[in-house]
This record gives C-alpha cells, structure tokens and sequence, in this order.
C-alpha cells in the first residue's frame, strides 16, 4: 500500500486525498520525530518553572487566569479533550474524519506543538489501524479550531469513546486500540490543547471539495458542449481568440473544453438554418464566462489550501528561539471564505446547466426537439420531471450558497468573541459538491438524449464516445415512458465516478 511521509514543512493535497480516500498509510520522518523532541525538550523546560504558561501550565479559554499545579496538569489535558468532545448530530463521513486526523498530525510533527513524538505515532498508528473516531456533525464555530471534532478524535487516540473499526462497526476506541496493539496515549502538558487546535476539519472538506469540483468543472463542460450540439448551437463563440481578448484562464480553459469535445461535429453552425438565430442563449453563448468564473476560484481556493497546508496552526505554538507564544492562527476565516466563493460558484455552475436542460425540453426553445423529449408527447411525459428534479437541486444549492462566515458568534464567555464557521462552511459545501453531480448528470441525460434524436446529423467523435460510453454504463436513450429514477441514478453514478470525463478524455486528450 502506497505510503505518505509525514516532515516538519507540511504535506501535499495529493496527501491528504491518499489518506484520506485511499486509506494510505502514515510514516513520520526522522525530521520531525527530532523537531518533535526538540519541541518538547522547550515545553517539558517551561512546565517546569514557577510562571504560569498558557497550555503549560493554565486553564484554557476564559478560564486561562487560572494557574494549575504540576501534579493536576495530568487531568487538565485529559480533562479538555473529554469536556470538548461534546458533538451532536449525524455522524461525519469517514474520509472527512481521516483527513481532519491526518492533518492535525501534519501540525503536530511541525515541531511547533509540543507534543512528544510517542503521541504523534499513536496518531500515525491509529490512522493505519484504520481505526476511525466517531465525531458528530455539530461542535465546531471554526475559531480555537474544530474543537468538538478534534476532541472527539484525541478522546479516541485516550482510548475512550466510539470508533469505527476496520469493518466499519462502531465499537468502544478503547476495544479497537487494544485489538491493533495501540496503548493509549497519557497526555502531559499541553498535549490535549494541542490535539484540538486547529482548522483541520474544513482543511480536509476543502481540499476534498477542489478535487471534486475540479472534475465537474470539466464535466459540466463536457455537458455544455453536448447541450450545445442538442440546441443546434454555434462553436464560433468558443473560438480562442475571442476569450484571449478577456483574459481570464477558467474562462479559456472551458472555452477549449468545449471546442475539443465539439471537435468535428455537424450538428453545430445550424443556428441559421429553418428559424435564424443570430445569436444563442446565455446559458449557451456564455457557458465559458461561468464555468471559467467557477474555475478561477477553484484556483483561489487552491492557493488558500496551499497555504494552509504548509501552516502550522496551533495556539500556543513554540517558536525555534524556545519561546512559547499565545497567537489568533487558529481562525478558520482564509478557509471559510473560500468554501464559502466555492458554494457560490457552484450554485451558479448548476443554475446554468438547468437552463440548458429547460431550453432541451421546450419546443418553443429547442430547434425542433420534441416537446420534453417526449417519445410520443402527450401519451409520454418524457424528461419533464427529470427537470423538476434538477431545479430543486438547483433552489437547494442557491440556499447552500448563503455564507456561513458572515455569521459569528460569541463562545466562551466572550473570550472568544469571533469566529469564522468555518466547519459549517465546509458542510455545506460537501451536500452543495454532491447536488451539483447530480444536475451536472441530469444534463448529462437530457442533452445525451437530445443529440440521438437529431437523426441524420453526426455528433462529434468525443461526444459520440460520452454517449456510448454513458449507455454502456446503464444510462438509457430515447423511447416511451420508464422508470426514470434508476436512468437517472446511473447517469448520476457516471458522473461521480469519472465516467464521463474519461469517455470524453479517450478522444480530446486530458482536458484542462
């Protein structure tokens, strides 16, 4: 199994996916078992002098005023990982809990933590046990970092708790340490703070959230071109040095997408044939200008991720001079704002591929299409409600894109009077991610379906290899009335699995 080499200068995006999504396992380096010790060395030093330290040697939060004695420091750190992990609701997905895992070692094997290198490897042991805490959708405002999902995390490294185990039953962490081989950890000071104190969680979301958007944005392309194809539409707006004249790159990007998969069709330059149209609709003419807007903020977002994953955000950290120091680093507003640009865009890439698909179902607007698609219209309702379904998605991804870090509010007595949602951000960035799939695949069907019913004009070799490709995958063609739910389901599942984008790649070449 393919193994990730965790160093003191933080880890890649390719990563956290491996870990998280591929069950990779975990190596610290002999760079950061030393950085780790050495860090230490400096915490063990502070701890033991008469001045109070925050972390060290004091209570947390508003409770920091007050100095705790060496011999209950013990109970201190085991204390706030048991009362923090205080999560409710619906249990987190297990890849969301392995990256948020993952990337809280990332930061503990910087060497600014604190932490011994014994609690770091139980980390890494845990996570190659494949042994996944239970942490619970709500507890986290983003700000101290996710504290309730870290602690349910650390509460599990105590051996106390749930966690799923490598048969994916929940069971007791404490039964599933001991099975692996795995002692619990004994927290000394510091150590449960520093297992709580970050952005990890939304981190993890936002970095599986690019790897996701970054294929629908080449799949929502794909369908584009398709729809495109089906309206009879013009590629001349596509040519590249119209978009070279406004130079956005998401913008050129899509704009090539899409003419590579148009690439020797002859359903396009029609649009001047039987009813001339001078120009195509927006949702048509303009599908570059949105896609590629989507585009440039994944490239913003990515930047954002980068950083972040080279950060190591604790509070409070041990500087290389040996000084230990109280900081603001664990304020998840760098990652809220762009899960939330990222929310937004999403809802705008799925508003335009419903447009599209209202516009393939209507006569009044489809060039000749029958009306909804329809086999027989009248006796077959066709794709109508195939459509109802892709614009609740669509009403649901606009709620979706109401930002969670314009909110904020006050914890902890005051003491920590702002803070970003940025957890909440994340969440519902993953529902807005798995929607989009589904109203990039409606499109996928209806436009599919559009372009077999234009008999006697050939469709371009990549779309004609998307549509093979889609049939041979279950998602069925024209013809009366069916079932729809389970067309559409495989439509959906063609999509999500990378499907279409690699049936398209078999003749374009990798898309950008």
């Amino acid at each position: 199994m393919h193994s990730v080499v965790v160093g003191t200068t933080g880890v890649t995006a390719h990563d956290v996916l491996a870990v998280a999504r591929a069950g990779a396992r975990v190596e610290l380096s002999e760079e950061a078992v030393a950085a780790l010790a050495a860090a230490r060395e400096i915490v063990d030093a502070l701890a033991a002098k008469p001045e109070p330290v925050y972390g060290v040697s004091t209570g947390f939060g508003a409770l920091a005023t007050r100095h705790i004695s060496p011999e209950l420091r013990a109970q201190l750190q085991r204390n706030i990982v048991r009362s923090h992990a205080a999560g409710m609701g619906p249990r987190v997905e297990r890849e969301v809990v392995r990256a948020l895992m993952f990337l809280r070692l990332k930061t503990v094997c910087s060497g600014h933590t604190g932490v011994r290198p014994e609690v770091a490897q139980t980390m890494a042991d845990v996570l190659n046990a494949q042994i996944t805490p239970v942490v619970h959708e709500y507890g986290s405002l983003g700000c101290s970092g996710d504290l309730a999902p870290l602690s349910h995390c650390a509460l599990a490294l105590m051996g106390e708790g749930d966690a799923e185990g490598p048969d994916g039953v929940v069971r007791p962490a404490g039964e599933l340490l001991r099975e692996a081989g795995i002692e619990p950890v004994e927290l000394r000071e510091k150590e449960g703070l520093a297992l709580l104190n970050g952005t990890d969680g939304m981190l993890g979301m936002l970095i599986m959230a690019l790897a996701d958007l970054d294929s629908l944005y080449k799949s929502a392309d794909i369908t584009a071109a398709l729809s495109l194809e089906g309206l009879l539409g013009t590629d001349k707006v596509l040519a590249p040095e119209l978009h070279a004249i406004r130079p956005h790159p998401g913008q050129a990007a899509s704009a090539a997408n899409m003419l590579a998969v148009l690439k020797g069709s002859q359903l396009t330059g029609h649009h001047m044939d039987d009813a001339p149209r001078v120009q195509d609709a927006y949702s048509v003419r303009c599908a570059p200008q949105v896609a590629g807007a989507g585009r440039d903020t994944l490239a913003h977002a990515r930047l954002v991720a980068e950083r972040e994953l080279a950060a190591a955000v604790d509070n409070p950290v041990v500087l290389p001079d040996g000084r230990v120091e109280s900081n603001g680093n664990f304020h998840g507003a760098p990652v809220a704002y762009v899960l939330d640009f990222l929310a937004i865009a999403a809802a705008d890439l799925g508003s335009i591929a419903e447009r599209r698909t209202d516009r393939l179902l209507d006569k009044n607007r489809s060039h000749g299409l029958p009306p909804f698609l329809a086999d027989d219209a009248g006796v077959d309702s066709g794709l109508m409600i195939a459509q109802y379904t892709q614009a609740a998605l669509v009403s649901e991804l606009k709620r979706l894109a109401v930002p969670a870090s314009a909110d904020s509010i006050p914890s902890s007595a005051m003491q920590e009077d702002h803070v970003s949602m940025g957890w909440s951000a994340a969440r519902k960035l993953r529902t807005a991610v798995d929607n989009l799939t589904r109203v990039i695949a409606v499109e996928l069907y209806a436009a599919a379906r559009a372009v077999e019913l234009r008999e006697g004009l050939e469709p371009a070799p990549a779309s004609r290899a998307v549509i093979e490709a889609a049939r041979a995958a279950g998602v069925g063609g024209p013809g009366p009335d069916r079932f729809l739910a389970p067309d559409l389901a495989a439509a959906d599942a063609f999509v999500r699995g990378g499907g279409l984008v690699a049936a398209a790649e078999t003749v374009t070449g990798p898309l950008r």
